[in-house]
C-alpha cells in the first residue's frame, strides 16, 4: 500500500506542478480565455497554491521532516478540487469536471491514508 500511496503522491504532484506552472505562465491564447473566466490575481493564487501543493505532497515525505504536511497538502488539494469541480459544472464543462472529480477522489484517498492508515514516520533526531 505504501508504494501505491507514493505513486499517487508523485502523480498528483506532477499534475499539480504542471497545472500550477501553466496558471502562473499561460500561453497567450489560453491566457485570454483564463482572464475572461477569472481575474488574473486569482489565477496567480491558484498557480502558487498548486505548486506549493506539489511540493507538499512529496518533499516532506521524502525528507521525513514534518511528514504530516503530506496529508495537509492533500487536504488543500481537496478544497481546490471541490471548488474546481463546482466551477466546471456551472460552466457546463463536464469533461473538465470529471477530471477534477477524479483528482478529488485521489487526493482524498492520499489524505486519509497518510493521516490515519499509513502515515510517514518522521526522521529521528540524533541526540
Amino acid at each position: 500500500m505504501n508504494i501505491l500511496l507514493w505513486v499517487l503522491q508523485v502523480l498528483l504532484a506532477v499534475a499539480f506542478l504542471a497545472h500550477g506552472v501553466m496558471m502562473l505562465n499561460p500561453p497567450p491564447d489560453i491566457a485570454v480565455q483564463m482572464n475572461a473566466a477569472i481575474p488574473r490575481w486569482f489565477s496567480v493564487f491558484i498557480g502558487v497554491s498548486e505548486v506549493l501543493a506539489a511540493i507538499g505532497l512529496t518533499l516532506p515525505g521524502v525528507a521525513r521532516v514534518m511528514p504530516w504536511l503530506v496529508s495537509w497538502a492533500a487536504g488543500g488539494i481537496m478544497i481546490v478540487m471541490i471548488s474546481a469541480t463546482v466551477f466546471h459544472i456551472s460552466r457546463g464543462e463536464n469533461s473538465s469536471a470529471a477530471v477534477t472529480f477524479v483528482l478529488l477522489i485521489l487526493a482524498t484517498f492520499v489524505a486519509y491514508e497518510r493521516s490515519r492508515v499509513h502515515p510517514i514516520a518522521a526522521r529521528r533526531s540524533v541526540a
